[in-house]
């Protein structure tokens, strides 16, 4: 009993300081929300990432090799070509018309470009995540395991509705819609720099 506990406890604390900084990714990205970037791509695609973080973990719990953080740094690239890709088409967004009215299914989510944009910056923003997540992993029992990842998944559910729920109230969400359009792109290649840069990739060039 005292060993599930010990997992709770080293659940909740990992995904919280690892993933303290993504409420505020959330926040830009719930202010955006519009006919053609849906909550579910958003909702999906921030699983999708977290999915892929904790799988790209999983050689802790294995007793596999651990990926270097100048390597990890390289995820930065990431959101700077999303955020290029923003600038670049931000006049055609704004004047794109959707021609599908209708609800998309969950299926359809999952396979929408906005989905994989939120995942690939979940990933990005994600790379400390790896290096905390698999020296956690290693030697807990299959038990262990299952009750750290069932307190990940339901924690993301938790930021996401924390975060849309402050992009509700009245002030934040007039500043976001007054600004957040316009610095989300630069807020993305900040963020992929910084990652590139806290990761130490810059010494791959030098090798």
């Amino acid at each position: 009993m005292s060993q599930l506990a010990t997992a709770l406890a080293e659940a909740i604390i990992a995904f919280t300081a690892t993933n303290i900084d993504d409420i505020i990714i959330l926040l830009l990205f719930f202010s955006q929300i519009n006919i053609n970037f849906r909550r579910r791509h958003i909702i999906v695609g921030q699983y999708l990432g977290f999915i892929l973080l904790v799988i790209a973990s999983l050689p802790g719990f294995f007793g596999g090799l651990v990926v270097s953080r100048e390597w990890i740094g390289l995820l930065g690239l990431l959101p700077i070509a999303i955020g290029i890709k923003q600038l670049v088409n931000r006049e055609q967004e704004t004047t794109e018309i959707q021609t599908i009215t209708g609800e998309k299914s969950f299926f359809f989510s999952i396979l929408s470009p906005q989905t994989y944009q939120v995942a690939a910056v979940t990933i990005a923003n994600g790379g400390d995540n790896i290096s905390i997540y698999i020296p956690l992993f290693a030697g807990k029992t299959p038990i262990g395991l299952l009750v750290i990842l069932s307190v990940f998944f339901f924690m993301v559910g938790v930021w996401c509705v924390v975060a849309y729920l402050l992009t509700r109230q009245p002030t934040i969400a007039y500043v976001l819609s007054r600004v957040g359009k316009k610095v989300v792109p630069f807020v993305l290649i900040g963020l992929g720099l910084f990652i590139i840069y806290e990761r130490g990739t810059f010494t791959l060039l030098g090798k």
